[in-house]
């Protein structure tokens, strides 16, 4: 449930390859781990090529590299029966028994439960970025930087604090959210029993949020984790060293880090196992918890070209990494030597996101960092991107990408 970088730099977000010879680097699986009631450990086969993972209360989801979903553990409420056509997602959310999926053309699909109007998704259904649910509610972030919030409201939980602009992230606990603002700093609203919206001083530096049940958890930009709320099962008590963390996930009464040698830390609750992370505890990219269950994908990448050509007689994409990614990413080109070009970034659903003049490419290799910023420096959401860079002469690579925050 959310409980959710010769080199040029060129400001964007990226993930896998649609054109050349390919050969794979990362399988794309899922590993999962704790409670598996209701199936919510069983991954379906195959198991293989997953770019985006989320987990409801006791149902997971994934988002394949063909941008389709495949959900699984309990159905009760239709919560893992996605609608058709399963086809065009790039990011996903699971609630207590219903879930949500964003489209490439920033459109929201719900199903399952709708008791509080939870798969309600106010009008209009568009410009979404990232979605994200909690118990009985749900929420989106817009491009515009505003937070929409729907379903149950009995704690203010669907009721964002002004001014609603200039977030960029967002996570939702059981009865409350945390919004992520572009200065770093984190707004929190809705149920605070046990302290979860009450943000730790200094409010500034964070780049990523989570939520549990009853407790929070901030990503700083220096890579420690501070929590604050509910630590009766030790889910807010960091293990040491609390440093070198890039990614940040909680279960209802756990939580879970990842480090930036690729393993996964977990902490608090765990009569289920869910704080004990199956070996071997490396090659993870992204972490998620659901109540008592945790979900690790590894990694899937996708190379151009023949890995053992070393000629290089048109303009080609040769490697990613890493893949995916957050914030930056290494883009390795080999070129023939080229004269003005140009690098375009399109949205799977045709908006231009950024174009940039790179000049002159002389003859060899070159590397290409990116973020996740368009060409006036906005921050872009979890999603496919196709990237084009063409030369002057009318010489090109093509790769599709996605971005995973």
């Amino acid at each position: 449930m959310g409980y959710s970088k010769l080199t040029s730099h060129i400001c964007l977000g990226l993930l896998v390859f649609l054109a050349g010879a390919l050969y794979a680097q990362g399988d794309g699986s899922i590993v999962t781990w704790g409670d598996n009631g209701q199936g919510q450990c069983t991954v379906p086969a195959p198991n293989t090529g997953f770019v985006v993972i989320a987990t409801g209360k006791s149902h997971s989801l994934g988002i394949k590299e063909d941008s389709s979903i495949v959900a699984w553990g309990e159905n009760s409420q239709g919560q893992c029966t996605v609608p058709v056509p399963n086809t065009g997602f790039v990011d996903i959310a699971g609630g207590w028994h219903h879930s949500l999926g964003l489209k490439e053309d920033g459109s929201i699909v719900t199903w399952g439960e709708n008791s509080q109007g939870q798969c309600t998704v106010p009008e209009p259904n568009t410009d979404f970025l990232v979605v994200t649910s909690g118990c009985y509610h749900s929420l989106g972030l817009k491009e515009d930087g505003s937070i929409v919030v729907w379903g149950n409201n009995i704690y203010g939980q669907c009721d964002v604090p002004a001014p609603n602009t200039g977030f960029v992230d967002v996570a939702s606990g059981l009865f409350y959210n945390l919004g992520l603002k572009e200065d770093s700093s984190i707004v929190a609203w809705g149920c605070n029993d046990n302290g979860q919206c009450d943000v730790p001083s200094p409010n500034t530096g964070f780049v990523e949020v989570a939520c549990g049940a009853w407790h929070s958890l901030g990503l700083k930009e220096n890579g420690s984790i501070v929590a604050w709320g509910d630590n009766s099962e030790g889910q807010c008590t960091v293990p040491a060293p609390n440093t070198d963390f890039v990614d940040v996930a909680s279960g209802w009464y756990h939580s879970l880090g990842l480090k930036e040698d690729s393993s996964i830390v977990a902490w608090g609750y765990n009569v289920h196992g869910q704080c004990t992370v199956p070996e071997p505890n490396t090659g993870f990219v992204k972490v998620a918890g659901g109540e008592h269950h945790s979900l690790g994908l590894h990694s899937y990448s996708l190379s151009v070209g023949d890995a053992g050509d070393p000629v290089h007689e048109i303009l080609s994409i040769s490697s990613i990494y890493p893949n995916p990614f957050s914030s930056n990413t290494s883009v390795t080109l080999q070129s023939p030597g080229l004269e003005n070009v140009r690098l375009e970034v399109f949205s799977t659903a045709g908006r231009l996101v950024s174009s940039r003049e790179m000049g002159a490419m002389a003859e060899g290799q070159h590397i290409v960092s990116w973020n996740v910023c368009d060409e006036n420096g906005h921050a872009q959401g979890n999603g496919i991107y196709i990237i084009h860079i063409v030369s002057g002469s009318g010489d090109f690579a093509s790769a599709r990408v996605v971005l995973l925050r």
